[in-house]
């Protein structure tokens, strides 16, 4: 089955710091946009930055154990092919991207081996990206 793009909407609290961690950090090209909010193509997925109501936080700060790590949530990301993480793995560390969870291998020699790397945008939501050697262990039990 062909895989169709997903959206997804999320709020933050600042449109210029997100335009930036998404546009320039991330490279997702940046699509339509108004006062409120941005459009933005995360590897062929719309995902849209709506500003957040004054008063109103997002810190990260839910968390569910996961193999051995706290894991922020909830969180959204990409599922990419190995050699794609790794590139974008290293063009992350390259700008300075702070990783609540660094680029690691989880379930190492279990069913769901993965790679998988945790960092929250400027307004605190959590994004994972994670990639499988083997593209069939991501609905493995």
């Amino acid at each position: 089955m062909a895989l169709t793009p997903f959206h997804i909407a999320f709020p933050v609290n600042d449109l210029e710091a997100a335009r930036h961690f998404y546009g320039t950090v991330l490279g997702c090209t940046e699509g339509r946009s108004s006062a409120n909010w941005i459009d933005f193509d995360l590897f062929g997925h719309q995902i849209v930055a709506h500003l957040r109501p004054a008063g109103t936080e997002n810190n990260g700060s839910n968390r569910s154990h996961v193999d051995g790590h706290n894991v922020p949530v909830p969180h959204f990301g990409v599922v990419l092919d190995m050699p794609t993480f790794e590139s974008f793995a290293e063009k992350l560390k390259a700008a300075g991207v702070k990783f609540e969870l660094e680029p690691q291998i989880r379930f190492k020699g279990l069913v769901g081996e993965q790679a998988t790397m945790f960092m929250l945008d400027p307004a605190g939501n959590a994004l994972e990206f994670k990639a499988f050697a083997d593209m069939g262990q991501l609905f493995a039990k």
